[in-house]
Protein backbone atom coordinates (compact mmCIF):
# COMPACT_ATOMS: atom_id res chain seq x y z
CA UNK A 1 0.00 0.00 0.00
CA UNK A 2 1.53 3.29 -1.11
CA UNK A 3 1.64 5.98 1.55
CA UNK A 4 -0.26 9.21 0.82
CA UNK A 5 1.87 12.22 0.00
CA UNK A 6 2.52 14.49 2.96
CA UNK A 7 0.15 17.44 3.10
CA UNK A 8 -0.13 20.50 5.28
CA UNK A 9 -1.31 19.46 8.75
CA UNK A 10 0.21 15.96 8.63
CA UNK A 11 2.69 14.88 11.29
CA UNK A 12 5.86 12.85 10.86
CA UNK A 13 4.15 9.90 12.61
CA UNK A 14 0.56 10.33 11.36
CA UNK A 15 -1.75 11.75 8.72
CA UNK A 16 -4.36 14.34 9.60
CA UNK A 17 -7.88 12.92 9.22
CA UNK A 18 -9.52 15.55 7.05
CA UNK A 19 -12.91 13.97 6.41
CA UNK A 20 -14.94 13.23 9.51
CA UNK A 21 -18.35 14.09 10.92
CA UNK A 22 -19.14 17.23 12.98
CA UNK A 23 -19.37 15.23 16.23
CA UNK A 24 -15.80 13.94 15.96
CA UNK A 25 -14.56 17.43 15.12
CA UNK A 26 -16.37 18.96 18.10
CA UNK A 27 -15.77 16.27 20.76
CA UNK A 28 -12.13 17.16 21.53
CA UNK A 29 -13.24 20.69 22.40
CA UNK A 30 -16.21 19.53 24.49
CA UNK A 31 -14.44 16.60 26.15
CA UNK A 32 -10.70 17.26 26.02
CA UNK A 33 -8.32 14.55 27.16
CA UNK A 34 -8.24 10.79 26.71
CA UNK A 35 -8.99 9.97 30.33
CA UNK A 36 -12.32 11.83 30.04
CA UNK A 37 -13.22 9.63 27.05
CA UNK A 38 -12.30 6.12 28.18
CA UNK A 39 -14.43 3.32 26.78
CA UNK A 40 -13.87 -0.06 28.46
CA UNK A 41 -14.54 -3.29 26.56
CA UNK A 42 -14.28 -6.65 28.33
CA UNK A 43 -14.36 -9.99 26.54
CA UNK A 44 -14.23 -13.57 27.82
CA UNK A 45 -12.24 -15.63 25.32
CA UNK A 46 -12.68 -19.40 24.91
CA UNK A 47 -9.13 -20.73 24.57
CA UNK A 48 -10.00 -24.18 23.23
CA UNK A 49 -8.80 -23.43 19.69
CA UNK A 50 -5.78 -21.42 20.87
CA UNK A 51 -4.67 -24.25 23.18
CA UNK A 52 -4.68 -26.74 20.30
CA UNK A 53 -2.93 -24.27 18.03
CA UNK A 54 -0.16 -23.60 20.56
CA UNK A 55 0.30 -27.33 21.17
CA UNK A 56 1.08 -27.77 17.47
CA UNK A 57 3.32 -24.70 17.30
CA UNK A 58 5.35 -25.89 20.29
CA UNK A 59 5.43 -29.57 19.28
CA UNK A 60 9.14 -29.34 18.43
CA UNK A 61 9.80 -27.82 21.86
CA UNK A 62 11.44 -24.56 20.78
CA UNK A 63 13.61 -22.84 23.38
CA UNK A 64 11.33 -19.78 23.22
CA UNK A 65 7.76 -21.06 23.17
CA UNK A 66 4.75 -19.59 21.41
CA UNK A 67 2.29 -18.26 24.01
CA UNK A 68 -1.13 -16.69 24.38
CA UNK A 69 0.63 -13.32 24.40
CA UNK A 70 1.94 -13.80 20.85
CA UNK A 71 -1.41 -15.03 19.54
CA UNK A 72 -3.41 -12.21 21.16
CA UNK A 73 -1.02 -9.49 19.97
CA UNK A 74 -1.04 -10.96 16.44
CA UNK A 75 -4.87 -10.99 16.47
CA UNK A 76 -4.84 -7.38 17.66
CA UNK A 77 -2.41 -6.37 14.90
CA UNK A 78 -4.55 -8.04 12.21
CA UNK A 79 -7.66 -6.38 13.64
CA UNK A 80 -6.06 -2.93 13.57
CA UNK A 81 -4.91 -3.41 9.98
CA UNK A 82 -8.45 -4.32 8.91
CA UNK A 83 -10.07 -1.73 11.20
CA UNK A 84 -7.81 1.33 10.73
CA UNK A 85 -9.84 3.72 12.91
CA UNK A 86 -8.36 1.83 15.87
CA UNK A 87 -5.01 3.32 14.84
CA UNK A 88 -6.15 6.91 15.35
CA UNK A 89 -5.44 9.44 18.07
CA UNK A 90 -6.21 13.01 19.03
CA UNK A 91 -3.51 15.61 19.55
CA UNK A 92 -4.14 19.34 20.03
CA UNK A 93 -7.87 18.75 19.29
CA UNK A 94 -7.12 17.23 15.87
CA UNK A 95 -7.71 13.65 14.75
CA UNK A 96 -4.81 11.74 13.19
CA UNK A 97 -4.26 8.27 11.73
CA UNK A 98 -0.96 6.70 12.74
CA UNK A 99 1.43 5.62 9.98
CA UNK A 100 2.59 2.48 11.82
CA UNK A 101 0.99 -0.32 13.79
CA UNK A 102 3.06 -0.69 16.94
CA UNK A 103 2.94 -2.31 20.37
CA UNK A 104 4.70 -1.59 23.65
CA UNK A 105 4.88 -3.82 26.69
CA UNK A 106 6.87 -4.31 29.88
CA UNK A 107 9.32 -7.15 30.34
CA UNK A 108 10.10 -8.18 33.90
CA UNK A 109 13.75 -9.18 34.11
CA UNK A 110 13.11 -11.36 37.16
CA UNK A 111 9.75 -12.34 38.68
CA UNK A 112 10.62 -10.97 42.12
CA UNK A 113 9.48 -7.90 44.08
CA UNK A 114 12.71 -6.07 43.33
CA UNK A 115 13.15 -7.41 39.79
CA UNK A 116 13.79 -4.58 37.34
CA UNK A 117 11.39 -3.78 34.50
CA UNK A 118 12.23 -2.81 30.95
CA UNK A 119 10.13 -1.57 28.04
CA UNK A 120 10.00 -3.39 24.72
CA UNK A 121 8.48 -2.49 21.35
CA UNK A 122 7.11 -4.31 18.31
CA UNK A 123 6.37 -2.75 14.92
CA UNK A 124 4.22 -4.48 12.32
CA UNK A 125 5.27 -4.49 8.68
CA UNK A 126 1.93 -4.28 6.91
CA UNK A 127 3.55 -4.79 3.49
CA UNK A 128 5.33 -8.00 4.46
CA UNK A 129 4.20 -11.51 3.52
CA UNK A 130 5.44 -12.65 6.93
CA UNK A 131 2.32 -13.63 8.95
CA UNK A 132 1.41 -11.40 11.91
CA UNK A 133 2.07 -14.20 14.39
CA UNK A 134 5.64 -14.67 13.16
CA UNK A 135 6.26 -10.92 13.13
CA UNK A 136 5.13 -10.67 16.75
CA UNK A 137 6.93 -13.85 17.87
CA UNK A 138 10.27 -12.90 16.30
CA UNK A 139 10.36 -9.36 17.68
CA UNK A 140 9.13 -10.34 21.15
CA UNK A 141 11.77 -13.08 21.35
CA UNK A 142 14.50 -10.62 20.41
CA UNK A 143 13.24 -8.00 22.88
CA UNK A 144 12.90 -10.43 25.80
CA UNK A 145 16.37 -11.93 25.31
CA UNK A 146 17.83 -8.44 25.00
CA UNK A 147 16.35 -6.88 28.14
CA UNK A 148 17.02 -9.97 30.28
CA UNK A 149 20.75 -9.85 29.64
CA UNK A 150 22.57 -9.18 32.88
CA UNK A 151 23.18 -5.46 33.45
CA UNK A 152 21.52 -4.33 30.22
CA UNK A 153 18.88 -1.57 30.24
CA UNK A 154 16.45 -0.53 27.54
CA UNK A 155 16.72 2.73 25.60
CA UNK A 156 13.65 4.21 27.31
CA UNK A 157 15.15 3.75 30.77
CA UNK A 158 18.44 5.28 29.63
CA UNK A 159 16.65 8.41 28.37
CA UNK A 160 14.58 8.74 31.53
CA UNK A 161 17.74 8.59 33.61
CA UNK A 162 19.22 11.45 31.56
CA UNK A 163 16.12 13.59 32.16
CA UNK A 164 16.16 12.80 35.87
CA UNK A 165 19.63 14.32 36.20
CA UNK A 166 18.00 17.74 35.70
CA UNK A 167 17.08 19.77 38.82
CA UNK A 168 13.33 19.76 39.56
CA UNK A 169 12.48 23.17 38.03
CA UNK A 170 14.46 22.40 34.86
CA UNK A 171 12.83 18.97 34.58
CA UNK A 172 9.38 20.56 34.84
CA UNK A 173 10.36 23.07 32.15
CA UNK A 174 11.67 20.28 29.90
CA UNK A 175 8.43 18.28 30.25
CA UNK A 176 6.38 21.44 29.52
CA UNK A 177 8.47 22.05 26.40
CA UNK A 178 7.98 18.45 25.24
CA UNK A 179 4.21 18.77 25.70
CA UNK A 180 4.20 21.94 23.58
CA UNK A 181 6.28 20.20 20.92
CA UNK A 182 3.78 17.32 20.88
CA UNK A 183 0.85 19.75 20.47
CA UNK A 184 2.52 21.09 17.32
CA UNK A 185 3.60 17.67 16.03
CA UNK A 186 7.29 18.27 16.70
CA UNK A 187 7.98 15.78 19.48
CA UNK A 188 11.56 14.53 18.84
CA UNK A 189 11.73 11.28 16.86
CA UNK A 190 14.66 10.15 19.02
CA UNK A 191 12.35 10.18 22.06
CA UNK A 192 9.19 9.04 20.26
CA UNK A 193 10.67 5.75 19.05
CA UNK A 194 11.40 4.67 22.64
CA UNK A 195 8.27 6.11 24.29
CA UNK A 196 5.60 3.45 25.01
CA UNK A 197 2.88 6.12 24.92
CA UNK A 198 3.59 6.73 21.24
CA UNK A 199 2.50 3.26 20.15
CA UNK A 200 -0.84 2.01 18.84
CA UNK A 201 -1.39 -0.40 21.74
CA UNK A 202 0.18 -0.58 25.19
CA UNK A 203 -0.14 -4.22 26.32
CA UNK A 204 -0.11 -5.44 29.92
CA UNK A 205 0.13 -9.21 30.37
CA UNK A 206 -1.18 -9.38 33.94
CA UNK A 207 -2.07 -13.04 33.56
CA UNK A 208 1.64 -13.89 33.52
CA UNK A 209 1.93 -12.67 37.12
CA UNK A 210 -1.39 -14.26 38.24
CA UNK A 211 -3.05 -10.89 38.75
CA UNK A 212 -6.83 -10.48 38.42
CA UNK A 213 -7.49 -7.21 36.61
CA UNK A 214 -9.22 -6.29 33.36
CA UNK A 215 -8.78 -2.51 33.28
CA UNK A 216 -5.93 -0.07 32.90
CA UNK A 217 -6.34 3.63 32.25
CA UNK A 218 -5.01 5.33 29.14
CA UNK A 219 -2.78 8.38 29.56
CA UNK A 220 -2.76 12.03 28.54
CA UNK A 221 0.90 11.83 27.60
CA UNK A 222 1.77 10.85 24.03
CA UNK A 223 -0.62 9.52 21.40
CA UNK A 224 -1.57 6.04 22.65
CA UNK A 225 -5.34 5.48 22.34
CA UNK A 226 -5.61 1.78 23.32
CA UNK A 227 -4.50 -0.14 26.41
CA UNK A 228 -4.91 -3.92 26.28
CA UNK A 229 -4.93 -6.01 29.47
CA UNK A 230 -4.44 -9.79 29.13
CA UNK A 231 -5.87 -11.59 32.15
CA UNK A 232 -5.14 -14.94 33.77
CA UNK A 233 -6.14 -18.22 32.17
CA UNK A 234 -8.83 -20.04 34.17
CA UNK A 235 -11.49 -22.74 33.82
CA UNK A 236 -15.11 -21.66 33.38
CA UNK A 237 -18.37 -23.45 32.53
CA UNK A 238 -19.56 -22.89 28.96
CA UNK A 239 -23.12 -23.29 27.71
CA UNK A 240 -24.68 -23.59 24.29
CA UNK A 241 -28.29 -23.37 23.09
CA UNK A 242 -28.87 -26.97 24.28
CA UNK A 243 -27.56 -26.48 27.80
CA UNK A 244 -24.32 -27.18 29.68
CA UNK A 245 -21.30 -28.09 27.54
CA UNK A 246 -18.47 -28.35 30.05
CA UNK A 247 -15.48 -26.61 31.59
CA UNK A 248 -13.15 -24.78 29.25
CA UNK A 249 -9.98 -22.73 29.51
CA UNK A 250 -10.82 -19.04 29.20
CA UNK A 251 -9.03 -15.73 29.27
CA UNK A 252 -10.32 -12.25 30.10
CA UNK A 253 -9.33 -9.44 27.76
CA UNK A 254 -9.77 -5.82 28.82
CA UNK A 255 -9.54 -3.07 26.23
CA UNK A 256 -9.52 0.60 27.25
CA UNK A 257 -9.80 2.98 24.31
CA UNK A 258 -10.35 6.66 23.57
CA UNK A 259 -14.00 6.49 22.48
CA UNK A 260 -13.59 9.56 20.26
CA UNK A 261 -11.56 7.65 17.65
CA UNK A 262 -14.57 5.56 16.53
CA UNK A 263 -18.20 4.87 17.39
CA UNK A 264 -19.74 1.95 19.28
CA UNK A 265 -20.68 0.03 16.14
CA UNK A 266 -17.08 0.22 14.91
CA UNK A 267 -15.68 -0.99 18.25
CA UNK A 268 -18.22 -3.85 18.34
CA UNK A 269 -17.28 -4.96 14.81
CA UNK A 270 -13.60 -4.81 15.74
CA UNK A 271 -14.13 -7.05 18.77
CA UNK A 272 -16.07 -9.54 16.63
CA UNK A 273 -13.09 -9.73 14.27
CA UNK A 274 -10.69 -10.15 17.21
CA UNK A 275 -12.77 -13.04 18.58
CA UNK A 276 -12.96 -14.64 15.12
CA UNK A 277 -9.14 -14.62 14.87
CA UNK A 278 -8.78 -16.15 18.33
CA UNK A 279 -11.38 -18.81 17.50
CA UNK A 280 -9.48 -19.65 14.29
CA UNK A 281 -5.83 -18.82 15.11
CA UNK A 282 -4.62 -20.50 11.91
CA UNK A 283 -5.70 -17.27 10.18
CA UNK A 284 -2.77 -15.57 11.91
CA UNK A 285 -0.37 -17.67 9.83
CA UNK A 286 -1.61 -16.04 6.61
CA UNK A 287 -0.01 -12.82 5.29
CA UNK A 288 -1.14 -9.90 7.42
CA UNK A 289 -2.75 -8.13 4.48
CA UNK A 290 -4.99 -11.04 3.52
CA UNK A 291 -8.66 -10.17 4.25
CA UNK A 292 -10.72 -12.16 6.76
CA UNK A 293 -14.47 -12.57 6.46
CA UNK A 294 -16.08 -12.03 9.86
Amino acid sequence: MEEPKKRRGDRKDAWLVRETDPMHRLMPYMLPGRTANEAVLNEEIDLTAVNEFLKKKNADEPEFKYTFFHVICAAMAKTILMRPKLNRFYSANKLYERKEISFSFIVKKKFTDDGAEALAFVKIDRESDVPPLEQIYGQVKKAVYSVRKEGQTDATTDKMEILLKLPGPFLSAAIWALRRMEAHGHYPTSLMKDDPYYTTVFVSNLGSIKMHASYHHIAEWGTNSIFLVIGEKKLRPFYDENGFVGMRDTLDLGLTADERIADGVYFAGSMRLMKKLLAEPELLELPIGEPVDY
